[in-house]
């Protein structure tokens, strides 16, 4: 990806760059580490699966979470092959470790989209608390100057259509009587 989309998408990471400060610097490395591996959400899926009133949203976040990350973290990642753009423009201070895999699509987000539209799904009050969870993680990810504005798109695009998925396979599965 090049060309006129890789200048306006750099454009908008320098703009994010006019944007730090101690406070959001701190803040968005705590947002990005919740997202880090998907460990919140596989600690939120693993906990409401616990419980009989929250079980089906366990269910349908944990087997969205690695839906999403065989298809998008080994797959399209690796089919891809996206730099990021830290790794393209090193004169960037980084916040945080630069990851060593591919930029497209961002897993952060794709986890944290595919975890919130789950919960979302089944719970709407939950829901828009982990919708803006996964807006701040995604929003992290280009703050921090790791992914590009089209990466955390395509995983909160990704990561939505996944979920929906999941979900309508386990509701017709409920209603065979299967789950």
């Amino acid at each position: 990806m090049g060309g006129a989309l890789s200048e306006i998408e750099f454009g908008i990471l320098y703009r994010l760059q006019e944007l730090h400060g101690p406070l959001l610097d701190r803040f968005m490395m705590f947002v990005t580490f919740l997202g880090n591996a998907g460990w919140f959400f596989i600690v939120a899926g693993a906990v409401m699966l616990c419980f009989a009133k929250t079980r089906r949203v366990g269910l349908a976040v944990l087997i969205s979470l690695a839906v999403g990350f065989l298809l998008g973290n080994l797959l399209i990642k690796n089919l891809v092959m996206r730099d990021r753009p830290c790794w393209l423009e090193p004169g960037i201070a980084l916040l945080i470790q630069s990851p060593d895999d591919y930029s497209f699509p961002s897993g952060h987000t794709l986890a944290s989209f595919e975890a919130a539209v789950s919960v979302f799904l089944y719970h709407r009050r939950w829901g828009y608390a982990f919708l803006a969870l996964a807006v701040l993680i995604g929003f992290s990810r280009m703050y921090l100057f790791v992914h590009f504005p089209s990466d955390v798109l395509a995983g909160a695009v990704l990561g939505s259509l996944i979920a929906a998925g999941v979900h309508v396979v386990l509701e017709k599965r409920k209603k065979c009587g299967i789950l």
